[in-house]
């Protein structure tokens, strides 16, 4: 007769005789890593989840492995399947949140340090793993189940933001996995552009109102938006800029990302660009952008950006290209390129914070203070833009100017005291990433985990056996491909 059968009549001294050696050893060698475990978490409450792992090892009140006796082999089967499922989900759902997670790469915002079709390894560890705000969540979906169409999470219960200990904090120039903070607001069918810049252009009413082109409106948690990979270039406490692309912390111009790539207009003397000759300078598919010199408007633009027509009247080919100062380098030794002009930065749409007054750019930007834990901001209608969605969105404040004056949970006030650290995340594509100058700032309760190394490269614009896999890439440090 099975042990979870005659179990039954024996006294917790007598089970407790009865479990084998080896037993012990691993509900010693468990039970050791839950206690540590435990210790990291700082939430002692958590050790009341020995008594199941007793229960489980040693004792075995509860029959859990009453299917293995069953004279149904059905029954058997599918609960071999059950308990296999189980155990992988939890493992997976615990290596995720604590230690390390996969991500790909999907924009081209960072390349070419990191390029579309990377798969990065994401250490957990490196700034210490965030307890999750929402607990009860599918472990391999973000927000959506893909196929079913539905959330991959439910919202109760909701933990406060609490971060275990790590290797280290953020550092500048660190590549960064953090969640979309632009993302607690969403507008399912048109979720790019944000709720927020879509508000701005287009009226609050106007999208929560029309739904069939919009769709619903919702709120997700923090753990639960989009995952985005830039570049820390501002830390706590910095007063950022950026100066005709240059980037300054307070004052100090910083280096340039080795591979940092910004948006130029490339005219021929004639020649058609092809396919040879990108793949060559390693502009991929859709950054190959040719612009129509018939148009009246583009030739305008061109002609006042210094790219003039021949004296016959007619227009060479123009190109817009994401671009490197190697690949300029290497552009200007080709006979057939005739001239390459920096874009003009105020290219690309409204900047952070969305307000009309506000005539900051892409390439010059700021400056602006970045808030820091502790750290106490003298408050004014002029920055409280600036300020306005850390204050109310991200630290849960009710913020209100009334008459002029501003209110923070229904007190006058003239200042406020930040509870977290915050960071400027940009792209090292800088013309072609959507970064926090258009969203703004980046809250540490959004930092999810510093990329390790690529453990697949993908090229998108290759076939399987012409080059897709990027093996030169595979199996690299993040570190060696972005300094």
């Amino acid at each position: 007769m099975n042990q979870t059968t005659t179990n039954d009549k024996y006294s917790l001294a007598e089970r407790l005789k009865r479990v084998k050696k080896t037993r012990w050893i691993r509900f010693s060698i468990v039970a050791l890593l839950y206690i540590g475990w435990t210790i990291w978490l700082n939430n002692y409450y958590v050790l009341f989840g020995l008594l199941l792992l007793i229960d489980i090892y040693l004792t075995q009140y509860i029959p859990w492995g009453w299917w293995k006796t069953s004279k149904n082999p059905v029954v058997r089967t599918v609960m071999e399947w059950v308990d296999a499922i189980v155990y992988a989900l939890v493992l997976v759902y615990f290596i995720f949140i604590f230690v390390f997670q996969n991500y790909q790469i999907p924009s081209s915002s960072l390349e070419k340090s990191l390029l579309v079709g990377d798969f990065l390894l994401v250490s957990k560890m490196s700034y210490g793993p965030r307890v999750p705000n929402t607990p009860l969540h599918f472990p391999l979906a973000q927000h959506t189940i893909p196929l079913l169409n539905t959330k991959s999470y439910i919202e109760w219960p909701q933990w406060d933001y609490h971060r275990l200990k790590g290797f280290g904090p953020v550092k500048r120039n660190d590549i960064v996995v953090f969640n979309f903070p632009a993302g607690d607001t969403v507008a399912v069918k048109q979720p790019n552009p944000d709720y927020y810049t879509l508000c701005f252009l287009e009226g609050r009413e106007a999208v929560n109102r029309n739904k069939a082109l919009y769709g619903d409106i919702i709120y997700r948690p923090v753990d639960r938006r989009e995952n985005y990979v830039k570049r820390c270039v501002g830390l706590p406490g910095d007063t950022f800029s950026i100066v005709n692309n240059d980037i300054y912390i307070d004052g100090v111009k910083q280096p340039r990302p080795k591979n940092m790539q910004l948006n130029y207009l490339v005219r021929t003397n004639g020649r058609y660009l092809g396919n040879n000759d990108f793949e060559k300078w390693g502009i991929s598919v859709e950054d190959r952008v040719p612009i129509d010199v018939s148009s009246l408007n583009a030739r305008m633009n061109l002609e006042s950006w210094g790219l003039l027509p021949n004296p016959d009247g007619s227009m060479n080919p123009v190109y817009e290209l994401p671009l490197t100062q190697a690949m300029i380098d290497m552009m200007k030794k080709d006979p057939s390129i005739e001239q390459i002009v920096g874009e003009p930065g105020f290219f690309g749409g409204q900047t952070y914070p969305l307000v009309r007054s506000n005539t900051w750019t892409r390439s010059d930007y700021g400056p602006v203070w970045i808030p820091k834990k502790g750290a106490t901001l003298k408050l004014t209608l002029e920055n409280l833009p600036i300020y306005e969605r850390p204050i109310r969105n991200y630290e849960h404040n009710d913020l209100q100017v009334r008459d002029g004056k501003i209110y923070i949970n229904g007190k006058e006030t003239d200042s406020y005291t930040f509870k977290m650290d915050y960071y400027m995340m940009l792209g090292d594509n800088r013309d072609k990433s959507a970064d926090s100058r258009y969203w703004g700032f980046v809250p540490e309760d959004h930092i999810v985990g510093k990329p390790m190394f690529v453990f697949l490269s993908l090229d998108k614009d290759k076939g399987l056996f012409d080059g897709k896999i990027r093996f030169n890439r595979m199996f690299r440090s993040v570190d060696s491909l972005v300094n």
